[in-house]
């Protein structure tokens, strides 16, 4: 054998062990990455669970304190209501009483100046 052909035999040689060597590398890997996915997915079963039954008691507490608070703004709106019927009722008289005491003054302010007037 001449000497190309046996640097072309270690040359081949060379090439397939790094070739196996780096498949052991990467099968390694994938591996580790197999065992890695294999815990994450245990992980986000226990936390789905988790979260299912400690969310539904919550969002249950929570349904029935927004239902307390929607009660209780409903009973407030009615207080408002009744007292602002109250406060158009008084402001209403007010006005009234306003307007006949500024005629009757506007009535004997004329009068006044009527009587003055002619002397």
């Amino acid at each position: 054998m001449d000497f190309s052909q046996i640097a072309l035999n270690q040359g081949l040689t060379f090439l397939a062990w790094v070739t196996s060597v780096v498949l052991i590398v990467v099968a390694g890997f994938l591996v580790k990455l197999l065992i890695d996915l294999s815990k994450l997915s245990k992980n986000l079963n226990e936390t789905s669970v988790m979260l299912n039954t400690e969310l539904k008691p919550t969002l249950k507490e929570l349904n029935e304190t927004l239902h307390t608070i929607n009660e209780l703004v409903k009973s407030t709106d009615k207080g408002v209501d009744s007292v602002k019927t109250i406060i158009e009722r008084v402001i209403g008289k007010t006005k009234l009483l306003s307007e006949s005491i500024f005629g009757g003054f506007l009535k004997g302010f004329v009068s006044m100046l009527g009587l003055f007037s002619k002397k």
